[in-house]
């Protein structure tokens, strides 16, 4: 019964930032056509809600540490709401803008709020696995993002599609406050603030932290700016898929990150029974998912499918970190470690988002509109190129040793 009242109404949220930070990779050519957008204003678009959602994370840290998850998610799920109602009736890009940020800065808790609950309400060995299964709910998120909207475009425009965001929001904010349970911590008001940022310090000045920092901040960068916006035009710009088949495509990809969220935590959970570090399966899976990413910069468009089902799957490699790092950390500092890491990953995302939109915009767009497909090649092998450099960071640097990591 109390996993349910923990678990069902955060996995909701979570579902429901899922399903409004993806949206945009379907939605994309009705924004280019109904505002005229280049690659560059679509990614800074997009990217609004993600800029958003990272400058939140460290006032969300102590938030969430000081007047626990119920009460920070339930209150921002009104920004949420009131973000999606502005952009259904934007008049124009700034006034979408806005309500893209809005939404970015109400769903911003959707993550951070459920893993500070599960580690109030469940044992340590168990959070890779409960992590996972909540990521799984973030996935069925991003499959209701491809084919169903594609669907509902038949019956509405993109306003409507953000007038149901908009109601969906309110009420799951209503559900989070009104069925979490209380007990457990989750209300309490654990120190002053000044000491709560003293907290924050100290985590930044952690070894621990800045050894394992930069490859799962680079990798879920990636994924995130990769996979809510640019997956779809580069099915449809290189590849040179019709819009139905980019739907379908991305429902795999989502259906694959659906699966790969819960094995990852499975792994990672399995893998500790026998002594193996859980952080062992996050970084072979990191490491197979910028192989991944290489197929897409040199274009391999025979295998555009199962290039992008494993880059859904293998980019959920990183999340096992989040269940990882709070232990290294007291347990009050839980929420801020989880929001020091979240700022970072979300700021990192904005500037892909948008980065890759710049470098696209150096190569002509083609007849039919479309971005050129070069363009798409060398944004998407800079983020990689970074990505493998963090990785490299984290087989050199010394001030922590990996069982400890």
């Amino acid at each position: 019964m109390i996993l349910a009242r923990v678990f069902i109404p955060f996995g909701l949220g979570y579902f429901l930032s899922y399903l409004v930070r993806v949206v945009n990779a379907v939605l994309a050519p009705d924004l280019v056509r109904d505002l005229g957008l280049s690659a560059d204003e679509l990614g800074l678009l997009t990217s609004a809600a993600l800029i958003a959602f990272a400058a939140f994370q460290l006032p969300l840290g102590i938030l969430l540490d000081r007047f626990g998850p119920r009460r920070t998610e339930a209150a921002l799920f009104l920004f949420c709401a009131a973000g999606a109602f502005l952009s259904a009736t934007a008049g124009g890009v700034g006034q979408l803008m806005t309500g893209r940020a809005l939404i970015g800065l109400g769903t911003s808790a959707c993550l951070m709020a459920a893993f500070k609950a599960y580690t109030l309400w469940f044992d340590a060995a168990r959070m890779p696995l409960v992590n996972g299964c909540h990521m799984v709910a973030g996935g069925l998120g991003a499959l209701a993002g491809t084919v169903p909207v594609e669907m509902a475009l038949g019956v509405t425009d993109w306003r409507g599609v953000f007038w149901v965001f908009g109601a969906m929001a309110l009420g799951f904010a209503g559900l989070i406050y009104f069925m979490v349970p209380r007990r457990g911590g989750t209300d309490s008001v654990e120190s002053s603030l000044a000491e709560q940022i003293d907290g924050v310090v100290s985590i930044f000045k952690s070894p621990v932290f800045w050894r394992v920092a930069p490859v799962t901040v680079t990798t879920q960068a990636a994924f995130i700016g990769i996979q809510t916006l640019w997956a779809g035009p580069w099915m449809s710009d290189v590849a040179g898929m019709p819009r139905d088949a980019v739907a379908d495509t991305l429902f795999l990809v989502a259906a694959a990150m659906a699966a790969g969220f819960f094995t990852m935590g499975a792994l990672a959970e399995r893998a500790g029974r026998f002594g193996v570090p859980p952080i062992f399966v996050a970084l072979a899976g990191m490491a197979l998912f910028i192989a991944v990413q290489l197929g897409l910069v040199l274009q391999w468009v025979a295998w555009t499918r199962p290039l992008w089902i494993a880059f859904g799957f293998l980019g959920t490699a990183s999340i096992v970190i989040y269940a990882i790092m709070p232990q290294r950390f007291d347990k009050r500092l839980a929420g801020r470690v989880l929001t020091g890491m979240n700022l970072m990953v979300f700021s990192l995302g904005f500037a892909v988002q948008w980065g890759i939109g710049v470098i696209i915009d150096q190569w002509p767009a083609g007849a039919d509109g479309g971005f050129h497909p070069d363009g798409y090649g060398a944004g998407f092998a800079a983020v990689a190129a970074l990505q493998a450099l963090s990785l490299a960071w984290y087989a050199l640097y010394r001030k922590e040793t990996p069982a400890k990591a």
